[in-house]
């Protein structure tokens, strides 16, 4: 298939770039330093363009099966994060104009943070208080997607704490809901591989049962 891949020079995004690629795929990669992707191959485009801007997406996301983005923004002391819901107007719009439907994105566990209420306590009262800004305007995107995007074929993927790994080839556990629960109700471990998750939102290319959906994943 044809990929067109957002944010690819980030750590999640280098390894969806190369597993698709390992899989045969055609991929171009929209980035804003293309001289931080050094991954060279024959089925790999690497374009620049800006993603707050459908303008400067359209033409690239013109005949391609399906968009996906690992897309990330950094925290801010001073200011609300934005970058979730400003970039993902832009894709949307981006992706009507180029008769582009099929839309694989990643947010995180706990997007709404009151559903963290069964996790550890260092993730409620350390790492929650400290991401909020991030998981709130990821939250947005989510409801943005939700609300305004039922023309589209969207799917979120939601996983846990990221490790700097490949893939494992364990097997992979969903939920539709804001963490994965054990039959206690009580979040099944709380990290997982970036390969994991980038092996996970290739396989929902072709599959339909997460389509409008968001899905919690994690591996065991």
């Amino acid at each position: 298939m044809k990929l067109l891949i957002l944010g690819a020079t980030g750590q999640t995004g280098q390894l969806l770039v190369r597993q698709a690629l390992e899989q045969g795929h055609v991929v171009k990669a929209v980035v804003r330093t293309p001289s931080k992707l050094t991954i060279q191959h024959d089925n790999l485009k690497v374009v620049k363009a800006n993603i707050f801007s459908a303008e400067s997406l359209v033409e690239h996301f013109n005949e391609q099966d399906a968009i996906m983005s690992c897309l990330g923004f950094p925290l801010s002391i001073f200011s609300d994060v934005t970058g979730y819901t400003e970039s993902i107007e832009a894709i949307a719009h981006a992706m009507r104009e180029a008769k582009v439907t099929r839309l694989i994105a990643m947010t995180s566990w706990y997007t709404k943070p009151e559903t963290a209420q069964e996790a550890s306590w260092t993730i409620r009262w350390v790492l929650i208080p400290l991401i909020r800004k991030l998981l709130i305007n990821m939250d947005e995107m989510e409801n943005y997607l939700s609300n305004d995007c039922q023309d589209l074929r969207w799917t979120v993927v939601r996983p846990p704490g990221l490790q700097n790994a490949p893939k494992t080839g364990k097997e992979i556990l969903t939920h539709e809901g804001y963490f994965v629960p054990g039959p206690d109700g009580i979040p099944i471990g709380n990290s997982v591989t970036r390969g994991d998750v980038a092996h996970f939102m290739l396989s929902l290319i072709e599959e339909d049962s997460w389509i409008k959906k968001a899905v919690a994943m994690i591996t065991r």
